[in-house]
């Protein structure tokens, strides 16, 4: 064993369900197919599958997931979650609330917000993680999740391809430092199995992913796929749901991605 895995293997806690135990590798295809196809595996419920590199990653709607070798934190869990089918939505809230506080505390800057449905984004709006929620379901239960977490940890944006530098940072360039990646992906696991538990218990994250949210009152559009919605945001509702108060009236939004922001009264001057 290498030490640099001894140091990503230092980051598992026995007593944790979510990260129990660490699996790192130096390159894989995908890290969320690997927690996929360890849970056919002894002790795969729970593993945390970490890479310095990804060949086949894959973030939302398909899109492939780019970060250079050895600068980031890459990492998937694949467990069996105690969930009713209604209540799957909000597991990317609880897991998104997570990353934010693990985010937040790992630098001396403004606490970074989330920006729904589960990106994690500066006070400048410059996005520093995002997350993949894949989920299947056997009747009225979820048979499995994986969670795939992306965090941009010591990638300055002067190494950014250009077009990633526009709408990215890293906790490097708030911290003013690099940062000890095994020991964020500790404080990370510690926080996701922790609101894990607490929604298995039937508890809920809406109340803190409101406080972290950075969209009310702004004017958004969101990419729903066959279409934009515009409006102003009203808030999150009670399973997770975008409220926008669109042309049209309110429209709670379950799915979709936005696309842009802009503060409400700058539009209404412009109008």
């Amino acid at each position: 064993m290498t030490s640099l895995d001894q140091a990503w293997q230092a980051a598992a806690d026995p007593r944790r369900r979510i990260g129990h135990a660490v699996e790192f590798h130096a390159t894989i295809g995908s890290t969320n197919d690997r927690a996929r196809a360890a849970l056919t595996e002894p002790g795969g419920d729970g593993l945390a599958v970490v890479a310095d590199l990804q060949t086949a990653g894959r973030g939302r709607q398909g899109r492939t997931w780019v970060s250079p070798a050895g600068r980031n934190l890459a990492v998937s869990i694949g467990f069996v979650p105690h969930l009713a089918v209604e209540r799957i939505g909000l597991l990317g809230l609880a897991v998104a609330v997570a990353v934010r506080d693990a985010c937040a505390a790992a630098v001396d800057a403004p606490p970074p917000g989330i920006r729904w449905p589960n990106d994690i984004v500066a006070s400048d709006g410059l996005k520093l993680a995002g997350l993949l929620v894949e989920t299947s379901l056997a009747g009225t239960r979820v048979a499995e999740a994986v969670i795939g977490v992306g965090i941009n940890v010591n990638w300055r944006r002067h190494e950014m391809p250009l077009e990633i530098a526009a709408r990215a940072t890293s906790l490097a360039e708030l911290a003013g430092a690099d940062l000890d990646r095994p020991s964020l992906l500790r404080h990370l696991l510690d926080r996701v199995d922790a609101e894990v538990a607490a929604l298995e218990g039937g508890g809920t994250p809406v109340d803190r992913f409101r406080a972290a949210s950075v969209l009310d009152g702004r004017w958004v559009t969101v990419d729903l796929g066959a279409e934009q919605v515009e409006g102003r945001v009203l808030g999150i509702g009670e399973g997770g749901e975008l409220r926008i108060e669109a042309e049209r009236g309110v429209r709670e939004l379950g799915i979709g991605e936005v696309i842009w922001v802009r503060d409400a009264a700058a539009v209404e001057v412009a109008r």
